[in-house]
């Protein structure tokens, strides 16, 4: 790659042709204030005028988020010109926000306060009219508060690069100028899948989930005997709100951490994630044998259930009817379970800390309810686990290992970890599948060509000498490429897995915020390495345990001896099994 000579403060550098100006300081170890760096180009790029520099050849000052550097250039970002300017886009983003901030969920985690404090930006330096606010909190999932939107545009290319859609636009114009759905609606009145992604980039508060955390004070209140479940990408992450390394894996520490909060029982959703298995890949060999109808696609997860819903109702029986892993998890807990304690099942909260937004909706469906009970009663994000954790006074780092309770409900195998990551689901399948289609295991027990991160992925394996053709996609901009072949009858695929957020449920809405300017001990390219560092945290987890196939657990197979019979049973079709239904959108 071709390379140019710079200057930056006087000091010479030699960088690559093509970066911005803030591209190439940072790789010469200068932070120039942005509320853009590194977000993958997902802004208005140059809108804040944060980032302004001088640089010679440019006709006064620069955003240097979108001017490239050129041979011989030199660049000052400490001019009293420069540090006065950026100083002034700040004050001026400010003049028109909600400065509530000690209530504000996003504080310590607020990228405009963060860069308030290094431009040194004056408290109501300029003061007028502010654009009029709205405040959607309709959703179970998201809350949207434009009084605290500065525009940046973020959440509208997260929105468009990871799923294709156009949710959010800018809507008005000049002074009126505001972020949302069309014709400024409620996110519940578009076809929005409330997978959180526009949440996870939004630097301020503007866009946020929808807290659960007073449906559980009330519940202890109200004395329920209450189960947490925790999903398998949460421990993959959740270290990162105690300032560890992304990509630690923290399972011992959470569940220490989860027992001195005080739940009943806590568990881990990959028990159910092994039940979900014995069911899908029941149901996925069943279609093939008796001529049902492929390819059968995964149901785990509830933003592309929601997409599916909007965008392809006349494409739904392809999906599997299977629930999701922690709605399996939160019927057995309240049949099962409830029986075998002799338990009241309305008396049973059960709560999900999932990495995910769209679980918060999920578990509101009407098709949740067994025997006029919720399967799941609150939804957390990794995020709000973490809220909890500090709130209670909890020193996480100092937590010794625990152990998930491990009666009835305990026991998982290494199948079920890897379902929070894109390709994960897909493997677990396989190797039961190949086991119910042959009788034995797999020699390899890994399926390493349906591993990796890419958007749209494909494979063809030979299980007794059938040729079984599988897809992967991630993100529904990729979904979207597969079941336009499925409408128009010519996707070659026998089983397809299909989850909303790019890299799966390691980069769910609820996991933690992967911004550079509050990650200082971590790589410079860390924004496109996390997804990689959570995924290996799975995979090792895998790796180590005794168990790996789900139809091997122990605990499931006592599940289907003393209660459900067989997988794909009437008794499990009405305890683990849905149904969909087109919603308006549907094209």
């Amino acid at each position: 790659m071709s390379m140019v000579n710079i200057k930056i403060e006087g000091y010479p550098y030699q960088v690559e042709e093509g970066l911005t100006i803030l591209e190439a300081a940072k790789r010469c170890g200068y932070e120039i204030p942005s509320l853009c760096a590194f977000n993958n180009g997902e802004c208005s790029n140059g809108s804040c005028r944060v980032c302004l520099v001088e640089a010679t050849g440019a006709r006064g000052l620069v955003a240097s988020c979108v001017y490239p550097v050129s041979e011989g250039m030199e660049i000052t970002i400490s001019s009293p010109r420069a540090v006065e300017a950026r100083r002034t886009s700040v004050e001026l983003l400010l003049s028109n926000h909600s400065m509530n901030c000690q209530q504000c969920a996003k504080n310590g985690k607020c990228e405009l306060l963060h860069v308030s404090k290094i431009t040194g930006a004056r408290e109501n330096k300029y003061i007028g009219e502010k654009t009029p606010s709205t405040i959607d909190e309709l959703t179970p999932s998201i809350m949207r508060d434009t009084s605290k939107c500065i525009l940046c545009g973020r959440c509208i290319a997260r929105c468009a690069n990871a799923h294709g859609k156009g949710i959010l636009g800018f809507e008005n114009r000049g002074f009126s100028t505001i972020v949302a759905p069309a014709e400024n609606r409620s996110f519940q009145n578009s076809p929005c899948i409330l997978c959180g992604q526009c949440v996870s980039v939004c630097p301020t508060g503007a866009l946020m989930e929808k807290s659960e955390i007073s449906l559980l004070d009330q519940a202890k209140k109200d004395g329920k005997y209450i189960v947490v479940q925790t999903a398998p990408a949460v421990r993959a992450a959740l270290g990162e709100e105690f300032g560890m390394k992304i990509g630690t894996p923290v399972t011992g520490k959470m569940v220490a951490a989860l027992k001195r909060l005080g739940f009943d029982k806590v568990y881990d959703t990959n028990f159910g994630a092994d039940l979900t298995i014995m069911e899908e890949a029941n149901e996925l060999v069943n279609r093939i044998k008796n001529g049902g109808v492929l390819p059968m696609i995964t149901s785990c997860s509830p933003g592309w259930i929601n997409y599916a819903e909007y965008n392809y109702g006349d494409q739904l029986d392809h999906l599997s009817s299977c629930k999701s892993p922690h709605e399996m998890f939160g019927a057995i807990v309240k049949s099962y379970y409830a029986e075998k304690n002799g338990l009241d099942p309305e008396n049973i909260f059960v709560v999900s800390i999932m990495p995910c937004t769209a679980k918060k909706f999920e578990k509101e469906r009407d098709q949740l309810v067994t025997n006029g009970v919720k399967d799941v009663d609150c939804v957390l994000t990794t995020r709000e686990l973490g809220d909890l954790i500090k709130r209670s006074g909890i020193n996480f780092k100092a937590l010794p290992d625990e152990e998930f309770d491990q009666d009835l409900l305990g026991d998982y195998t290494g199948a079920a970890v890897i379902f929070g990551v894109t390709g994960g689901v897909m493997e677990a399948a396989l190797r039961t599948a190949y086991f119910v289609l042959t009788g034995k295991e797999h020699d390899l027990i890994k399926f390493e060509d349906v591993r990796g991160l890419e958007g749209l992925r494909e494979a063809s394996l030979e299980i007794n000498g059938q040729t079984i053709n599988v897809a992967i996609a991630n993100g529904m901009k990729n979904a979207k490429v597969l079941m336009d072949e499925v409408r128009a009858g010519t996707s070659k695929y026998t089983f397809i897995e299909i989850m909303g957020c790019p890299g799966g449920c390691i980069a769910g809405g609820g996991q933690p915020y992967v911004k550079p300017c509050f990650l200082p001990d971590e790589d410079i390219d860390i924004l496109d390495t996390f997804r990689e560092k959570r995924a290996a945290a799975l995979y090792s987890e895998d790796d180590r345990m005794a168990v790996r196939q789900s139809h091997n657990n122990v605990q499931i197979q006592q599940l289907y001896k003393d209660y459900l019979g067989e997988p794909n049973s009437h008794k499990a079709h009405e305890l683990l099994h849905t149904t969909y239904k087109a919603r308006e959108g549907f094209n």
